[in-house]
């Protein structure tokens, strides 16, 4: 959970975007699945639905990609990056109490 995800929508989290909506470059979305940085729910048909949240995500990884950085490496900065600021929201919960 990043500090960006302290006002989360509930439809935040809701798959609503196809493929073919969620971006111009459905490839690079493929990537982020392959490297398990997301994983989009499926419709019916078979369909990857990708939430906000999820493209929130892919978003970053974008950023990092497009400035050099390989994709499996802007993944793991991610991800340590979400670990990090989520150990540091629960650290500041337990210095409250």
């Amino acid at each position: 959970m990043t500090a960006d995800d302290s006002h989360r929508r509930v439809d935040d989290d809701y798959p609503a975007y196809t493929m073919g909506r969620a971006a111009d470059i459905p490839n690079f979305l493929r990537a982020l699945g392959d490297a398990r940085l997301t994983t989009p729910l499926r419709s019916e048909g078979g369909h990857r639905r990708y939430c906000r949240y999820q493209l929130r995500i892919a978003a970053r990884a974008r950023e990092l990609v497009d400035q050099g950085t390989p994709i499996e490496a802007a993944c793991r900065i991610i991800v340590l990056d979400d670990q990090l600021e989520e150990t540091q929201r629960v650290n500041a919960e337990y210095r409250r109490r």
